[in-house]
């Protein structure tokens, strides 16, 4: 960048370089406000979550339903399961079938940790397709 220190022509001569400095301000002061702003959007944001209106799925002819009862005991269908024999008593109710769909049910009381417990459970036991079944609710949100 040339200085002219020669004033004897009254016009100034045009520059043709664009200062881009504040430019780089303006996008670094940004980039931090993001940077800030980012992890704050995501954090303890309390979830109230709303019943679904999807098309309900065809029902298999027998379906095995797995329900979680507000003591957290485990039934299938209507017998109980003791505690620790989940893997056993769904290999004996499928047949060693693990592509079977299992149902899950669940009472409002039970805790959301409670209820992930027994899904790494049915996981652990190999059954991977897990649909968890709710009332259906023909209001739009």
């Amino acid at each position: 960048m040339a200085v002219r220190l020669d004033h004897g022509d009254e016009e100034l001569a045009e520059t043709h370089e664009i200062n881009v400095t504040p430019f780089i301000d303006v996008i670094l002061v940004l980039l931090i406000v993001f940077m800030i702003a980012a992890p704050l959007a995501t954090v303890d944001i309390p979830v109230d979550l709303p019943s679904a209106n999807a098309q309900p799925q065809p029902r298999p002819t027998e379906p095995l339903y797995l329900s979680v009862k507000s003591d957290m005991s485990l039934t299938i269908g209507e017998e109980p399961v003791p505690e620790g024999t989940l893997a056993a008593v769904l290999e004996e109710k499928t047949q060693g079938d693990r592509e079977e769909r299992i149902f899950l049910r669940a009472d409002k009381t039970v805790d959301y940790g409670s209820l992930m417990d027994v899904m790494n459970e049915l996981r652990a036991a190999g059954y991977l397709k897990i649909a968890l079944v709710g009332i259906e609710s023909s209001e739009a949100p």
